[in-house]
């Protein structure tokens, strides 16, 4: 049995210039972090003794008898890129809810990768990780996504992340103090609006003409430069919050379907608690929204929003991990003859031998 654990992420800057219809033709960069809640893909070659080859668990329970039968589409295209045909079981649990903005897809593609790759008795490492599952959600998947939240999920970490209009993939660790740190991660607050959404249907608004609107995106992609020159400055914190605004009113003008009236008001509420700047995380539409305030005015905030739920958390710097793996003896290979045949059969073999 394998347990993988894969971290959701948070991005600040640069989200849009993500995409490949984008960086391929002018090059892109995010500043980004991995946290500390997590996706959760326990795996194990299924023992011959079900009728069914494959159990699946997710928010659905599948049992199956060929991967093509599958239907969430991540585990059946993973399972046929990977090219494993022997009976498996794939659970998946995660500590935030889907469609929310924190890259919880890539996240489950990521650990899913990680620990049949292990299950294979393989250590992939974090480029190929990332590289893959992004070819697993764009090129087989066809999913509307961009390419950060693939790497900050195998890499983990705080980090600058180049996407070179040639597809090499460029992840620089964020170099601050350890106080730095602290005192970003003290003016962090993270809450979420009630609102589920598919990123790919919200960025399918804007991403097929993303070049009519090269000047959101030369300027979302300059923010990242604006926000490590602040990091790596002795300027107040403050205006890291300030330009979390300005982004975040950039990205509305990406499309209609980037915020609502509900959004717009939970931001206006935070702002008039003393809130200095904030966005949705992902692609918008809802799910979590990040906001960035002065510690003493957070109560007033967590007031101000007392119906969302906050969710504490910190930076994370592990990426996707196997935190447990129990080979397992291997069946026979007439065990395994037998875990394929077709039920009736397999029932026939066992009384003749009774």
């Amino acid at each position: 049995m394998i347990i993988s654990r894969t971290p959701y992420r948070i991005s600040f800057f640069g989200g849009g210039s993500d995409y490949p219809d984008w960086y391929r033709n002018h090059g892109g960069q995010v500043l980004a972090s991995a946290i500390n809640k997590y996706c959760y893909i326990t795996c194990r070659y299924l023992p011959p003794f079900f009728e069914h080859r494959i159990h699946v668990v997710y928010s659905k329970i599948e049992s199956c008898q060929t991967v093509d039968q599958i239907e969430h589409p991540a585990v059946r295209e993973t399972l046929k890129f990977l090219n494993i045909e022997r009976g498996i079981e794939i659970h998946h649990d995660g500590d935030l809810p889907a469609r929310s903005g924190m890259g919880s897809s890539s996240s489950f593609t990521v650990g899913l990768l990680n620990a049949l790759y292990a299950l294979k008795g393989y250590m992939p490492g974090k480029p190929q990780l990332a590289k893959e599952s992004i070819h697993i959600e764009q090129d087989r998947l066809n999913e509307t996504v961009g390419s950060q939240d693939q790497v900050s999920a195998a890499y983990g970490g705080f980090n600058h992340i180049s996407f070179p209009s040639n597809g090499d993939i460029s992840v620089k660790p964020v170099t601050l103090s350890p106080q730095r740190v602290d005192e970003l991660d003290d003016h962090l607050m993270l809450f979420y609006t009630g609102i589920a959404r598919t990123a790919s249907a919200i960025a399918g608004s804007y991403v097929p003409d993303i070049a009519s609107r090269e000047s959101e995106i030369r300027e979302i992609t300059g923010m990242v430069d604006e926000g490590l020159a602040i990091l790596n400055s002795q300027r107040d914190i403050a205006s890291f919050g300030k330009l979390l605004d300005r982004a975040w009113h950039s990205k509305r003008n990406m499309s209609a379907m980037v915020s609502n009236s509900h959004v717009d008001e939970i931001y206006e509420r935070a702002q008039k608690a003393g809130a200095t700047g904030g966005k949705l995380l992902g692609a918008g539409g809802g799910g979590f929204m990040l906001l960035f305030a002065h510690p003493s005015k957070q109560q007033k905030i967590k007031e101000s929003l007392s119906r969302l739920i906050q969710v504490p958390f910190k930076f994370e710097n592990s990426g996707s991990q196997i935190i447990f793996f129990d080979a397992e003896e291997d069946y026979s290979a007439e065990e395994l003859f037998r875990a394929n045949q077709p039920v009736d059969e397999f029932r026939e073999l066992i009384s003749r031998e009774i």
